[in-house]
């Protein structure tokens, strides 16, 4: 198997390094939120510093980064460029996944890791359909011709869409009883359109536009984990995981890795509150407002609510890189928690702020749009609390 680069950071030195990537992605947040332009300066700095591909396994050459380590980069860079610590999120949960699992095959993540070598290699996980319902197949098909599939659809919601190097393509077989997969697609194959569809409140830069597939040849060795409608998971996917199905551990890194975006951005917010508090002093006041302690305690009411999401995804994160099933099934709750705080965090420092809060001429309304617009690529709120409603049943049932 080729690995990556021989001069691959390590954990540590990538960290040390993320101080300097994060004013970089800050210094141009602003420009690319007005204009809706992708960040491909701020993608480059985060892989020359060898965070894009910090959780590539060190059989492969890799850092080996852990959830633990991912939270901590994504929180970082959350702070700097919400759209850019997206973008990234996808990427370091594929490897991560690769990293579990082995799913991908030897030839096509061999292509990944050289293309990881040159320069940024984007990778996402394409799922999402117009009006699709939860737990329905997907409407992308996939018709087999010869020696491969040709794919055929439309995903939405795609993050990083026009940078992407390789797309995870979720579709159904047109079989006489479909079999539903994941197709990895080079994004610079015939027949793929980027449908320019992303006009959202915030994550502007993050390019989640739609990809039209019409056609796509996709060879045979890289259609992955075909089932029929009542099969089980793969027999040939390595549970390395003991009693967590592999799934369920995807799940969880998705959880928490997303999460700690919304978490990066609210300390942003908190960031510029703390100055405009330190600076701001009104003509009837002598002192600024952070003096008084109305403001104070909305201050410290915001702090509690962000050590309280920094903690309880922090506190999972490791958890979860031990496979413990009690803290997988709380990734779910966690991360409505954690962007709820975030959320309600941003919303008071706008309040407190009044009109410059919601002024362009600051990031605070920015960090605003952004900590809302990421629960796009969250599962609904009902489906989560539903799940753990199902499970407090469960656990009562048995008691």
């Amino acid at each position: 198997m080729t690995t990556i680069a021989a001069d691959q950071p390590s954990v540590a030195t990538a960290l040390a390094g993320l101080p300097r990537v994060v004013d970089l992605l800050a210094a141009r947040a602003e420009e690319h939120d007005r204009d809706a332009t992708f960040p491909y300066q701020g993608i480059e700095a985060v892989h020359e510093a060898g965070l894009l591909t910090l959780t590539v396994a060190q059989r492969y050459g890799g850092a080996g980064g852990t959830l633990a380590d991912t939270v901590r980069v994504l929180a970082q860079l959350g702070r700097g460029d919400a759209s850019v610590a997206v973008v990234t999120a996808f990427t370091l949960l594929q490897h991560a996944e690769q990293a579990r699992v082995a799913n991908w095959p030897p030839a096509g993540y061999r292509r990944l890791l050289t293309e990881s070598r040159r320069g940024p290699a984007l990778v996402n996980t394409l799922r999402a359909e117009p009006g699709s319902q939860s737990g329905e197949p997907p409407a992308t098909v996939a018709r087999r011709d010869g020696d491969g599939w040709l794919l055929s659809g439309r995903k939405t919601y795609c993050a990083g869409a026009e940078a992407l190097a390789w797309m995870a393509v979720t579709a159904r077989t047109d079989e006489p009883v479909p079999r539903v997969g994941t197709f990895l697609v080079r994004g610079e194959s015939e027949g793929i359109e980027i449908d320019p569809t992303w006009d959202q409140l915030g994550l502007r830069a993050s390019a989640s536009h739609d990809v039209v597939l019409d056609a796509v040849r996709v060879p045979v060795e890289l259609a992955l984990g075909l089932t029929g409608p009542k099969s089980g998971a793969s027999s040939t996917v390595a549970q390395v995981s003991g009693a967590v199905p592999p799934g369920e551990l995807t799940r969880a890194w998705h959880d928490l890795a997303l999460s700690a975006v919304a978490v990066g951005v609210a300390r942003s917010a908190q960031d510029w509150l703390v100055r405009f508090l330190k600076q701001r002093t009104p003509a009837n006041l002598t002192e600024p407002l952070g003096s008084l302690p109305r403001y104070r305690c909305a201050l410290g009411e915001i702090e509690a609510q962000l050590i309280g999401a920094e903690e309880l995804v922090g506190g999972l994160a490791p958890r979860v890189d031990r496979a413990d099933p009690e803290a997988v099934a709380r990734t779910g709750p966690a991360h409505l928690l954690a962007t709820r705080a975030a959320v309600s965090a941003v919303q008071q420092a706008v309040s407190l702020t009044g009109n410059p809060g919601l002024s362009r001429r600051h990031p605070l309304e920015r960090y605003l749009r952004d900590v809302l617009s990421s629960r796009v690529h969250f599962a609904p709120d009902e489906a989560v609390l539903d799940r753990a409603g199902r499970a407090a049943l469960e656990r009562g049932t048995r008691a």
